[in-house]
């Protein structure tokens, strides 16, 4: 279990490089895709929750240091999606097509939902999207559609990602 939550960290790492990057300058209506929420979601549903939690603590430690955000947000909300999304480890098989994206697309509002609830018992210190500005909807059409060829490239990367005998 530690050596994919190692890779899916670093994989997490450069991810988080390039959306603050390459990503930021282009951006639409000043949103990025979140490739390493999509990251977490490869793993969590491919390894479970115990290894969702671990590498949501540990890309959203990370997430924490390279924002302005306060520390341990990023960190909490990504160990809760993380832990969520690993109880369906095997649940459904619905096509590299449809489950990605239906993956991606849930997570994108688990997020923006632990946000709006942090933002509501912590006041403006939590940052949260704003339930009818574009930036919410775009990110989650972003990180729906991304869903698919990151997905794909992650697979090219099972025997680091994913932990088992079935690889």
């Amino acid at each position: 279990m530690g050596k994919n939550v190692i890779w899916a960290t670093v994989f997490a790492l450069v991810a988080a490089i390039l959306q603050s990057t390459l990503l930021a300058r282009l951006a639409i209506y000043h949103a990025v895709p979140d490739l390493t929420l999509g990251i977490l979601v490869f793993v969590s549903y491919n390894n479970g929750s115990m290894s969702g939690q671990l590498t949501g603590f540990c890309s959203g430690l990370l997430l924490d240091f390279l924002s302005a955000a306060p520390l341990g947000l990023n960190t909490l909300v990504r160990t809760i999606i993380g832990a969520t999304l690993g109880l369906m480890k095997g649940s459904f098989f619905l096509g590299v097509v449809l489950f990605p994206m239906t993956l991606c697309a849930s997570a994108t509002l688990m997020k923006a939902l632990f946000l709006w609830l942090l933002h509501l018992l912590f006041g403006p210190a939590v940052p949260a999207y704003v339930a009818l500005s574009p930036v919410l909807w775009v990110e989650f059409a972003l990180n729906t559609i991304l869903a698919i060829p990151l997905f794909a490239l992650l697979k090219l990367f099972k025997p680091l990602l994913v932990e088992g005998r079935d690889i």
